[in-house]
């Protein structure tokens, strides 16, 4: 049994394989590969984020020039409804108020108006089908490619 165990032994296959410890510039080079990727992913992070706050800072500028143009017009508004001229021009037609001189009519419907004939579906005349062409039409029409000619005296 003896020599069994030491023919096993001895044999390649079954002799257990040694690990090489990892050298120092090896482990450097680990870390400073996964530094660097987490800075890559960081700094990609970071672009996306710029690129989305450029997007909302471009439209709160859009919207701060519509508001400050919309300001602008609600101010000159403002100035013109202040203005003797827009106080006389409402009053004279949304008021229903008169210059001197003027005199304010109001029309009236008149209760003698005439009624409008009314004329029911029975009374008028309704063709439902089309008019049968004559054979010289059709065959004008098949021959020359148009619309035959009117003979009718």
């Amino acid at each position: 049994m003896d020599q069994a165990s030491t023919s096993s032994a001895d044999s390649p296959a079954v002799r257990p394989r040694q690990l090489k410890p990892f050298s120092s510039t090896q482990v450097m080079f680990a870390v400073i590969l996964a530094v660097g990727l987490m800075l890559a992913v960081n700094f990609s992070s970071r672009i996306v984020a710029d690129r989305s706050l450029r997007e909302v800072q471009e439209t709160v500028l859009r919207e701060i020039d519509l508001l400050k143009r919309e300001q602008a017009e609600l101010l000159e508004r403002l100035e013109y409804v202040k203005n003797d001229a827009y106080v006389e021009s409402w009053a004279h037609s949304e008021g229903k108020m008169v210059r001197e001189g003027e005199v304010l009519v109001f029309p009236v419907p008149s209760t003698y108006a005439t009624p409008m004939p009314v004329i029911l579906a029975s009374d008028v005349q309704v063709q439902t089908t089309l008019p049968r062409p004559e054979n010289w039409q059709v065959w004008w029409a098949l021959f020359f490619d148009a619309v035959p000619p009117d003979l009718t005296p």
